[in-house]
Protein backbone atom coordinates (compact mmCIF):
# COMPACT_ATOMS: atom_id res chain seq x y z
CA UNK A 1 0.00 0.00 0.00
CA UNK A 2 1.47 3.51 -1.40
CA UNK A 3 1.47 5.98 1.71
CA UNK A 4 1.48 9.59 0.73
CA UNK A 5 4.04 11.86 1.89
CA UNK A 6 2.22 14.33 5.49
CA UNK A 7 2.10 17.74 4.46
CA UNK A 8 5.41 19.63 5.81
CA UNK A 9 3.58 23.18 8.03
CA UNK A 10 5.95 25.57 9.16
CA UNK A 11 4.62 28.88 11.27
CA UNK A 12 7.08 31.60 10.63
CA UNK A 13 7.73 34.91 12.92
CA UNK A 14 8.73 37.78 11.67
CA UNK A 15 12.35 37.45 11.72
CA UNK A 16 13.13 34.74 9.66
CA UNK A 17 10.61 36.65 7.62
CA UNK A 18 12.94 39.64 7.10
CA UNK A 19 15.91 38.04 7.22
CA UNK A 20 15.16 35.43 4.12
CA UNK A 21 13.55 39.00 2.62
CA UNK A 22 17.18 40.82 3.28
CA UNK A 23 19.33 38.15 1.41
CA UNK A 24 16.57 37.76 -1.57
CA UNK A 25 15.56 34.00 -0.43
CA UNK A 26 12.25 34.43 1.01
CA UNK A 27 11.27 32.51 -1.93
CA UNK A 28 12.94 29.16 -0.23
CA UNK A 29 9.78 28.60 2.14
CA UNK A 30 7.23 27.79 -0.50
CA UNK A 31 10.11 25.51 -1.92
CA UNK A 32 10.77 23.47 1.44
CA UNK A 33 7.08 23.88 3.04
CA UNK A 34 3.93 22.61 1.91
CA UNK A 35 1.75 25.09 3.99
CA UNK A 36 3.39 28.31 4.92
CA UNK A 37 1.23 29.70 8.34
CA UNK A 38 2.32 33.47 9.34
CA UNK A 39 0.42 34.50 12.27
CA UNK A 40 -1.71 37.17 11.71
CA UNK A 41 0.02 39.68 14.66
CA UNK A 42 3.48 38.59 12.62
CA UNK A 43 1.71 39.91 9.26
CA UNK A 44 0.47 42.70 10.67
CA UNK A 45 4.11 43.37 12.42
CA UNK A 46 5.91 42.89 9.22
CA UNK A 47 3.54 44.47 6.53
CA UNK A 48 1.99 47.17 8.53
CA UNK A 49 4.39 48.20 11.63
CA UNK A 50 7.43 47.59 8.99
CA UNK A 51 6.37 49.61 6.59
CA UNK A 52 9.32 50.77 4.09
CA UNK A 53 11.83 48.83 6.14
CA UNK A 54 13.51 44.85 4.97
CA UNK A 55 10.51 42.58 4.29
CA UNK A 56 7.60 44.54 4.23
CA UNK A 57 7.08 44.85 0.18
CA UNK A 58 8.53 41.12 0.20
CA UNK A 59 6.28 39.81 2.28
CA UNK A 60 3.17 42.18 1.13
CA UNK A 61 4.11 40.72 -2.25
CA UNK A 62 4.24 36.96 -1.37
CA UNK A 63 0.78 34.76 -1.91
CA UNK A 64 2.50 31.61 -0.98
CA UNK A 65 1.33 31.81 2.96
CA UNK A 66 -1.10 31.87 4.65
CA UNK A 67 -2.27 34.57 7.72
CA UNK A 68 -3.90 32.91 10.60
CA UNK A 69 -4.77 33.35 14.32
CA UNK A 70 -4.56 30.49 16.76
CA UNK A 71 -7.58 29.44 18.48
CA UNK A 72 -5.80 29.70 22.11
CA UNK A 73 -4.66 32.78 23.80
CA UNK A 74 -1.75 32.85 26.53
CA UNK A 75 -3.13 32.79 29.78
CA UNK A 76 0.02 35.10 30.70
CA UNK A 77 0.67 38.58 29.08
CA UNK A 78 3.38 38.66 26.46
CA UNK A 79 5.34 40.39 28.55
CA UNK A 80 5.48 38.46 31.96
CA UNK A 81 6.77 35.38 29.38
CA UNK A 82 9.62 37.75 27.74
CA UNK A 83 8.30 37.28 24.34
CA UNK A 84 6.26 39.65 21.73
CA UNK A 85 3.20 38.78 20.66
CA UNK A 86 3.71 37.07 17.35
CA UNK A 87 6.21 34.85 19.38
CA UNK A 88 3.48 33.87 21.26
CA UNK A 89 0.95 32.96 18.68
CA UNK A 90 3.92 31.50 16.45
CA UNK A 91 4.09 28.95 18.96
CA UNK A 92 0.58 28.56 19.85
CA UNK A 93 -0.31 28.17 16.08
CA UNK A 94 2.49 25.61 15.81
CA UNK A 95 0.89 23.29 18.33
CA UNK A 96 -2.32 23.64 16.58
CA UNK A 97 -1.53 22.84 13.69
CA UNK A 98 1.13 20.14 14.63
CA UNK A 99 3.42 22.15 12.65
CA UNK A 100 6.70 20.32 11.64
CA UNK A 101 8.86 23.79 11.28
CA UNK A 102 8.59 26.54 13.73
CA UNK A 103 11.24 29.10 12.02
CA UNK A 104 11.96 31.60 15.16
CA UNK A 105 15.12 33.23 15.74
CA UNK A 106 14.71 34.88 18.69
CA UNK A 107 16.50 32.71 21.52
CA UNK A 108 14.15 32.78 24.72
CA UNK A 109 11.52 32.05 21.84
CA UNK A 110 13.23 29.51 20.77
CA UNK A 111 13.63 27.70 24.40
CA UNK A 112 10.28 27.38 25.15
CA UNK A 113 8.82 26.17 21.93
CA UNK A 114 11.77 23.71 22.17
CA UNK A 115 10.22 22.94 25.60
CA UNK A 116 6.91 22.65 24.22
CA UNK A 117 8.09 19.58 22.28
CA UNK A 118 8.51 21.78 18.72
CA UNK A 119 10.60 21.46 16.10
CA UNK A 120 12.08 24.54 16.17
CA UNK A 121 14.03 26.03 12.98
CA UNK A 122 15.81 29.50 12.31
CA UNK A 123 16.95 31.88 8.98
CA UNK A 124 20.12 30.09 8.88
CA UNK A 125 17.95 26.62 9.11
CA UNK A 126 16.41 27.35 6.21
CA UNK A 127 19.04 28.14 4.40
CA UNK A 128 20.81 25.08 5.49
CA UNK A 129 17.76 23.12 4.62
CA UNK A 130 17.65 24.67 0.96
CA UNK A 131 21.13 24.06 0.66
CA UNK A 132 20.65 20.36 1.58
CA UNK A 133 17.40 19.93 -1.00
CA UNK A 134 19.81 21.19 -3.57
CA UNK A 135 18.32 24.34 -3.86
CA UNK A 136 21.46 26.70 -3.19
CA UNK A 137 24.68 26.26 -3.85
CA UNK A 138 27.47 26.29 -1.38
CA UNK A 139 28.69 29.38 -2.45
CA UNK A 140 25.05 31.27 -2.79
CA UNK A 141 24.61 29.90 0.87
CA UNK A 142 27.64 31.04 1.96
CA UNK A 143 27.03 34.86 0.21
CA UNK A 144 23.21 34.69 2.10
CA UNK A 145 24.80 34.10 5.50
CA UNK A 146 27.77 36.59 4.95
CA UNK A 147 25.53 39.37 3.61
CA UNK A 148 22.93 38.87 7.11
CA UNK A 149 25.99 39.23 9.30
CA UNK A 150 26.29 42.47 7.55
CA UNK A 151 22.66 43.42 7.84
CA UNK A 152 20.50 44.56 10.96
CA UNK A 153 19.99 41.32 11.61
CA UNK A 154 22.00 39.87 14.89
CA UNK A 155 24.05 36.74 13.74
CA UNK A 156 26.71 35.77 16.30
CA UNK A 157 30.03 34.56 14.62
CA UNK A 158 29.45 30.89 16.72
CA UNK A 159 26.86 30.67 14.44
CA UNK A 160 28.09 31.55 11.53
CA UNK A 161 31.43 29.55 12.12
CA UNK A 162 28.49 26.29 13.09
CA UNK A 163 26.34 27.22 9.70
CA UNK A 164 30.00 27.15 7.50
CA UNK A 165 30.83 23.60 9.33
CA UNK A 166 27.25 21.85 8.42
CA UNK A 167 27.50 23.19 4.84
CA UNK A 168 30.67 21.10 4.67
Amino acid sequence: MHRSRERVVGVVNSTPLIALSIVGHLDLLPLLLDDVVIPASVHKEVIAQGRGRPGSTQVSQAEWFTVSRPHETSPLPAEIMGLDQGEIDVILLARELEAAWVLIDEKLARQIAKAMGLQVRGTLGVLLAAYRAGLLSREDSLRAVRKLARSSVRLSDKLTRWFEEQLG
